[in-house]
């Protein structure tokens, strides 16, 4: 079995590569993937933690059912922050975070 610290650290590496992705990038598609980045991370610790919490061997799968309402929540996320990135796309021809600047243009 693999330890709980094995999947902790994996997904503090991942957070750490969507939270710079996030924070240094000025494209907002790369920005949003990062986002979905940080997300998987989260899903992979409470994975971890769900495998960890088992006693005598019976599994708990009450943070794996947690993990699918968070990618439900991240496949709706996506939807909405396309459609945003399309109608950006088509008002200012260009998906620079530094163009939103003004509310109005």
């Amino acid at each position: 079995m693999t330890p709980l610290s094995h999947y902790l650290i994996f997904s503090g590496i991942l957070f750490a590569i969507g939270l710079s992705g996030a924070m240094i990038r000025r494209n907002i598609l790369v920005v949003l993937m990062s986002l979905e980045l940080m997300l998987t991370a989260a899903n992979v610790a409470l994975a971890g933690f769900s495998r960890a919490q088992g006693l005598e061997g019976v599994p708990v799968y009450d943070a794996q059912v947690l993990a699918l309402f968070i990618m439900a929540i991240a496949a709706a996320e996506v939807a909405v922050g396309l459609a945003l990135i399309v109608a950006m796309f088509r008002a200012r021809r260009g998906v620079e975070s530094t163009s939103l600047n003004t509310l109005k243009d």
